[in-house]
């Protein structure tokens, strides 16, 4: 039987170690989100869901190998019940080293396309391909390295993704000034007090002028983006009158 749902988004994770992964998850923006019912994140523990007395989960690679490898039949158990509960089959994402790499724009596509994940967590030596093919929808990687569970992986995120769900922060421009949104890095951020260490803010962040101020962290998000991702930078339509009058002024030396 489903389950009413009155939450905005929801996120199932089936993993082994459910409390680490959920007692994370539980705190903070994520954690009010949840208790306003804007999310649901539910964490499962995968040995609930075996059929053996010994709650065990894993078995040899079939020709051989190092390390174990998780079944498919408890993997399944477990995405079934959560699909059974909800009434839907979710869009379900393996956390894998050979997934594609997750980006801003992943996360952006997940929230625009889907209103619940189930993330599936490896462990050990991976997972029986045999549930990948007939469950999973896409994998997905945190970068060019290998981690010992999929955990880290899926709490990256679920977090990356569940600050995008409306009433998560109080205003979307809390996210689309951060970097990566547009493939600008952000713009560098102060706070009191006004000098710190004989380090003092930019005086354009103290004068109240709001426009030159938008302009300064412009200017400020190019210039990081240009010196730390250049890749990010070539991406960038920089034909506009007010981007072309930006880079004259870095060009000139001209900060504020």
């Amino acid at each position: 039987m489903s389950e009413e749902i009155t939450y905005r988004y929801r996120v199932d994770i089936i993993t082994l170690f459910p409390e680490t992964t959920g007692d994370v998850l539980s705190e903070s923006i994520l954690g009010r989100a949840q208790e306003r019912d804007y999310l649901k994140i539910e964490c499962h523990q995968l040995r609930d869901y075996t059929t053996n007395k010994q709650n065990q989960v894993d078995d040899y690679p079939y020709g051989g190998g190092h390390g174990a490898i998780l079944q498919a039949d408890p993997l399944y158990r477990c995405w079934k019940h959560i699909c059974d509960t909800t009434g839907e089959r979710a869009h379900t994402i393996f956390m894998s080293p050979c997934g594609v790499t997750f980006t801003q724009a992943e996360a952006k596509r997940l929230v625009r396309d889907y209103k619940h994940l189930i993330l599936v967590c490896g462990h050990y030596e991976g997972i029986d391909q045999r549930f990948i093919d007939e469950c999973v929808d896409e994998e997905l990687s945190l970068g060019d390295f290998v981690l010992t569970g999929g955990e880290i992986a899926a709490m990256a995120v679920t977090d990356a993704v569940c600050r995008m769900v409306p009433g998560v922060l109080s205003d979307p421009e809390c996210y689309e000034n951060e970097s990566h949104w547009d493939n600008l890095l952000e713009y560098p951020q102060y706070s009191r007090p006004e000098v710190w260490h004989d380090r003092a803010v930019p005086k354009i962040l103290l004068s109240g002028h709001h426009a030159n101020i938008a302009k300064w962290r412009r200017k400020m998000s190019l210039v990081r983006t240009k010196e730390r991702r250049p890749d990010l930078y070539q991406r960038l339509d920089l034909s506009s009158k007010e981007d072309r009058k930006l880079l004259k002024e870095i060009d000139e030396g001209k900060w504020e």
